[in-house]
């Protein structure tokens, strides 16, 4: 295996000691059919990367297969085993546990590309060592679905400037479906514990919460337009399967309702920059659609009434962002009386989904 040979264990200008460059956090729950390519995409890193294993209390040979990692790469793999508690849960282990300058999350079942790899620490380094401070490194991500043989790339050339630091009053128009995803984030590690970051447990889509509540604390970001993250869709009872999100939607609508508490409360620090406050409001704009549809796919009594209440809870939070939602097209879109209205609702979804990609 070719080891990266640089390191951040040195002293710096910012008087950063022996410290690793990058944590990365890999939540695994029974993903011994799997993990190992992940893994084995992240040692490459070398001595500059802390690959922390989160064993979420597996019943298979997740944990095994993270402690042989551990004894075989010491300095660099570090195996975490708690009892279960979800995608959350392994997340704010890692969290917990994570000593590098800088923060990524890279799923079980997902890898990463050597190249991208290999730029991203050049770049994480020189700002490291430089005079210039970082809190978000945003790079592409590639879904790769299986079966598919042309995978759909989420990049952010036209939005984002690229390869330097910039600040929120830089960044232009984002498309309706294109965000910045846990897929695309690298954080700084200090910003995500000085800012209170704890995802709920035993809560699936939690990744919207994670790459979301630290926005407002980003204060300087880096775009490097490389196709880093590849991001697996497919496995069976995946949690991005439709009928599966539909199966967990009241999941979905947990974390919605979080999204929507955490704007509302923040008003005030979001509302000193109007980008970054358009983009947060984009964002939970789409969060509820998803919920909205797969409310409206389950097509039950019970469902559309868990809409109904969905929309209600913004209501009574926040009166301004349940008019902006509920009247701008996405939201009037989801709203469409009647079995007619929803059927073009769900229409315009298919739509959707079969040009961006998703789940």
């Amino acid at each position: 295996m070719q080891m990266f040979s640089g390191t951040a264990n040195r002293q710096c200008n910012k008087g950063i000691v022996n410290m690793k460059l990058l944590s990365v956090a890999i939540p695994s729950y029974n993903s011994e059919a799997y993990m190992r390519k992940c893994i084995e995409s992240l040692l490459v890193g070398g001595e500059d990367v802390e690959i922390l294993i989160v064993d979420d209390g597996s019943t298979d040979g997740t944990g095994a297969i993270a402690d042989g990692y551990e004894a075989r790469y010491p300095s660099i793999v570090k195996a975490i085993h708690k009892e279960n508690g979800g995608h959350g849960s392994a997340v704010n282990a890692g969290l917990e546990h994570a000593t590098g300058l800088y923060f990524k999350v890279v799923d079980s079942d997902d890898w990463v590309k050597e190249s991208a790899y290999f730029k991203i620490l050049d770049v994480l380094r020189d700002i490291a060592t430089g005079d210039s401070s970082l809190d978000m490194l945003i790079s592409n991500f590639v879904y790769e679905k299986e079966g598919e043989r042309k995978h759909k790339v989420m990049k952010y050339r036209h939005a984002l400037p690229q390869d330097r630091v910039f600040t929120w009053n830089e960044v232009k128009h984002f498309h309706k479906g294109q965000y910045i995803l846990m897929h695309s984030v690298i954080f700084r590690t200090r910003l995500l514990k000085e800012c209170g970051l704890k995802l709920p447990e035993h809560t699936f889509y939690v990744d919207n919460i994670f790459v979301f509540e630290p926005l407002p604390f980003v204060k300087n970001l880096y775009y490097l337009d490389v196709n880093f993250y590849r991001y697996y869709i497919g496995r069976e009872g995946q949690s991005v399967n439709e009928q599966v999100m539909i199966s967990r939607v009241d999941q979905q609508i947990k974390v919605n309702k979080i999204m929507v508490d955490y704007l509302s409360d923040h008003k005030a620090k979001v509302a000193s920059n109007r980008k970054l406050r358009n983009y947060m409001f984009r964002y939970l704009e789409i969060i509820t659609v998803i919920s909205s549809i797969l409310l409206i796919r389950d097509g039950t009594e019970e469902a559309l009434e868990k809409k109904q209440e969905l929309w209600q809870y913004i209501k009574q939070k926040d009166m301004g962002m349940y008019m902006r939602l509920r009247y701008g097209v996405l939201g009037n879109s989801m709203n469409l009386p009647g079995k007619g209205g929803r059927k073009i609702s769900v229409e315009g979804y298919k739509i959707c989904r079969r040009f961006y990609k998703f789940n």
